[in-house]
């Protein structure tokens, strides 16, 4: 019998014969399954049970009828839903524009505050203050300073335009986060990387743009995500400097009719444009430590 004859017979052993699971597995099985369909039951009827708790501790409350026609007014809901939509494309080009600006300039920063050498000592202290200055400032205050106090120079060809002058108030107080988050990344690579590079014959400034930014920006991405949601939400802040966004134009239609359902319609729509981005950055910061707990690339 040759070799050939052997394959073929073996293979058609095993085409007769299929693999079968033991016993002891198809049990571990169902009971791996039992366990699941029990655990999902569990959380199915305490979510319902909380959820009634709630429902009756709002409903029953003595204030629930004046709340309910204050903040869940059907008819002022539509009303506003259309004018608070409008207001959200400007929120939602914010978001684009400062968050753009703000990874840009938050990376220079970063950059700059880990320059070495005595001479780079008065640029290293002028980006540490900046950082130090816009993280503790807050943006509230940050708005109004610039909104208000940038006009009131009169420079020449300075604008006094709220939405952009807003705009430059996120971009200085998110740039001092963001700069702080790469610099995070950046000396969380270890030092033999650069070494390596160096002694390969790459400068400083090689090692830092081929080998030390692409590990550090890989590390840094899920809190970079979390400031881009946090900058989508503070976009709404703008409006007190007198831009016309989902937050101003509720508020339009909340002080007019004296009913602050306009309100609850701005938050909610800010809420369901939140979701998908918190979810999108926990699913890539789960990925990442997959990647890592397997040994993959950071």
């Amino acid at each position: 019998m040759t070799v050939q004859d052997e394959r073929e017979g073996g293979r058609a052993a095993a085409d007769a014969d299929p693999y079968r699971p033991s016993a002891r597995r198809i049990a571990r099985e169902r009971h791996r399954r039992n366990r699941t369909r029990r655990a999902f039951a569990v959380a199915a009827a305490s979510t319902v049970a909380t959820a009634a708790v709630l429902y009756a501790l709002i409903v029953d409350s003595p204030g629930w009828d004046r709340t309910r026609q204050t903040f869940f007014d059907a008819h002022y809901a539509r009303i506003s839903l259309h004018p608070v939509l409008v207001g959200l494309w400007l929120n939602l080009r914010l978001l684009v524009v400062c968050g753009a600006i703000v990874l840009v300039a938050g990376l220079l920063t970063a950059l700059l505050r880990t320059l070495r050498g005595p001479v780079f000592f008065p640029v290293r202290a002028l980006a540490t203050a900046y950082v130090d200055f816009f993280r503790g400032l807050p943006l509230i205050i940050c708005i109004l300073l610039c909104v208000f106090g940038i006009p009131a120079l009169r420079l020449t060809g300075v604008t006094n335009n709220p939405v952009l002058l807003g705009a430059f108030a996120l971009c200085l107080t998110y740039t001092a986060y963001v700069a702080e988050v790469f610099r995070a990344g950046i000396e969380s690579v270890h030092p033999s990387q650069r070494a390596a590079a160096r002694s390969l014959g790459l400068s400083n400034a090689q090692a830092m743009r081929h080998v030390v930014l692409p590990q550090a920006v890989r590390r840094v991405v899920p809190p970079l995500l979390n400031d881009l949601v946090s900058l989508q939400k503070d976009t709404g802040l703008v409006s007190i400097g007198g831009a016309v966004d989902a937050v101003y134009a509720a508020q339009i239609i909340a002080s007019r009719d004296f009913n602050y359902t306009p309100y609850v319609v701005a938050g909610l729509i800010f809420v369901v444009i939140t979701i998908p981005m918190t979810r999108f950055t926990d699913w890539v910061a789960a990925r990442m430590n997959r990647r890592q707990s397997q040994g993959g690339a950071v």
